[in-house]
This record gives structure tokens, C-alpha cells and sequence, in this order.
């Protein structure tokens, strides 16, 4: 007599079923694209009739349910324009239903707790090219209304389609994500493998030349390295100075007048020349000994 399920009603609980299509399906010139990027379903105006009778909380929010796979998801509602017995949903909720085209899902109303938490492993290290993932992610979430644990949701970024599975959120297995504040998480993504670090084995050459006399018998040279220019360019750069032979070098003269518990520092390494001829004045001190000078030249007047 009917063509369509007449919903039924138990406890002030929707419940029904339909005939489930994918978005493609929809006849109307509109494009309706826009549902295959979020989550949400579109049902027939005898289900706004229904539940406008029951005492629902809003936002309307449905479990959908396989009984011949006996798989299910949570999804939310974007309108009512169906034709009656069908609703139309996104093409990755048909799979994760496990779903064909034209196959019965159950629909009924449900109350889901807010989303504190939620962790997300990505299909494909395609994911990791994003330059920042999170904002692409909450930008998706927006046409989402709920998470299911074990799903795989798809999302739509520069005209490639992202899978990620959903594998924890807290509080529950089932969260609603309107309007809440969620702490995103990633896995690492499917197939990933981490790149392997190559280590440079560097050869030892210290047992090759025994360089223990060098310091004896150079000794330590300040500045002897050889400038290089930031442009990289060879002009005006000296060459290295020839090295120094061995018989060039000095011995030092040591501090005879050395005393112990005293300490000498030596501000000229050369031995300084005792004056024979001392002053007349003995080194005394002389007030105002000096000379005047005036900034002003003096001259003849005319």
C-alpha cells in the first residue's frame, strides 16, 4: 500500500529505514557536491515532519547501522529534500556501511557527548605534504557534524581526496564535534617508514704521521692561517706564508731576578737597554716644568 517505511516512534526516538544512494545519485540541476566533503546526509521531509513531533535535542543527530554487515557510523542531517524512502548519503560512508547502491541502513536518533580528543592516522604519507595539516583538518571538520571510532573519513584539500582513519576519541567511541573544543592528534600515516640516517664513517689519520715534535720545534705561530673572501673569490687573498725552518727560531731569555712567591709580567719580550746617562735632576719631581702653547699664532698688528 505504501511505497515508503512509515518511521516509527519508540520512547521519543526516531527510527527507520531507507533506501541509501550515493550523493551522484541526486537528481536537481544544483551541484551537490559540497556533501560528499563533510558528513552529514540528506533525508526526506516526511523524516522533519516526524521528528519535529518528538522531543529531540538539536543538533538532530542519527546512527546509521548495517544490520547485514553490522557496521555503523553517526552522521548529522544537511536537508530534507529527498524523495521519500531514500536518503543520500557521502560516497566514504557507503564504504565504511559497506553499503551498495539502493541497500537498506537503519536510521535512528541519538544524543552524543562533546569531543574533548580525537586522534587521526592518515591513509597515505601523501598526507604528510600538507604544509600545516591541523588547519587543513579543522577547516574539513566544519561540515562534519560527528566522529566514530574506526571510520574513515575523507577530506577534499587542492583537489585531491585525503583518507584518515579516526582511531580514538574521547570521551566516547561516538562524539559530537559542533561547536566544541577538540585537541587534534595524528598517527603516523599508513605504509610510512621513517628515513633511514646515514652515518659517515670518517677515516682516522692520526696514527699515520706522528706530529708530537711539531709543536717542539715550530713552537706556536699567532696568525698563520690563510683568509678566505664571502664571495668565495681568490683576489687579493695572500698566500700562506712559507713555514718556518727550525734554526729560525729563538730560545727565550729566562728571568734571572726571578723570586719566589712573586710574580712578574712581562710587557716587552725584549730586554729593555739601561740608560748610562741618568738626569741631572735625579728624577725628582718639578711643578709646572711644562711648556705653554696658545691656539692663537702671533703677529704684527698693522
Amino acid at each position: 500500500m505504501f511505497d515508503h517505511p512509515i518511521p516509527r516512534v519508540f520512547q521519543n526516538r526516531f527510527s527507520t529505514q531507507y533506501r541509501c544512494f550515493s550523493v551522484s545519485m541526486l537528481a536537481g540541476p544544483n551541484d551537490r557536491s559540497d556533501v560528499e566533503k563533510g558528513g552529514k546526509i540528506i533525508m526526506p521531509p516526511s523524516a522533519l515532519d516526524q521528528l519535529s513531533r518528538l522531543n529531540i535535542t538539536y543538533p538532530m543527530l542519527f546512527k546509521l547501522t548495517n544490520k547485514n554487515s553490522d557496521r555503523m557510523t553517526h552522521c548529522g542531517v544537511l536537508e530534507f529534500v529527498a524523495d521519500e524512502g531514500i536518503c543520500y548519503l557521502p560516497h566514504w560512508m557507503m564504504q565504511n556501511l559497506l553499503l551498495e547502491e539502493g541497500g537498506l541502513v537503519q536510521v535512528e536518533s541519538v544524543n552524543l557527548q562533546v569531543a574533548t580528543y580525537s586522534k587521526f592516522q592518515p591513509q597515505s604519507p601523501d598526507f604528510l605534504d600538507i604544509t600545516n595539516p591541523k588547519a587543513v583538518l579543522e577547516n574539513a571538520l566544519r561540515n562534519f557534524a560527528c566522529l566514530t571510532t574506526g571510520d574513515v573519513i575523507a577530506i577534499n584539500y587542492n583537489e585531491k581526496i585525503y583518507e584518515l582513519r579516526v582511531m580514538e576519541t574521547k570521551p566516547d567511541k561516538a562524539v559530537s564535534i559542533i561547536e566544541c573544543d577538540m585537541n587534534v592528534d595524528f598517527d603516523a600515516p599508513l605504509g610510512y617508514k621513517e628515513p633511514e640516517r646515514q652515518v659517515q664513517h670518517e677515516e682516522s689519520t692520526e696514527g699515520e704521521a706522528d706530529h708530537s715534535g711539531y709543536a717542539g720545534e715550530l713552537g706556536f705561530r699567532a696568525f698563520s692561517g690563510s683568509g678566505n673572501r664571502l664571495d668565495g673569490k681568490k683576489k687579493g687573498v695572500e698566500p700562506s706564508p712559507s713555514p718556518i725552518k727550525p734554526g729560525d727560531i729563538k730560545r727565550g731569555i729566562p728571568n734571572y731576578e726571578f723570586k719566589l712567591g712573586k710574580i712578574t709580567f712581562i710587557r716587552n719580550s725584549r730586554p729593555l737597554i739601561k740608560k748610562v746617562e741618568e738626569d741631572e735632576a735625579g728624577g725628582r719631581f718639578v711643578a709646572f716644568s711644562g711648556e705653554g702653547q696658545s691656539l692663537r699664532k702671533k703677529g704684527r698688528k698693522p
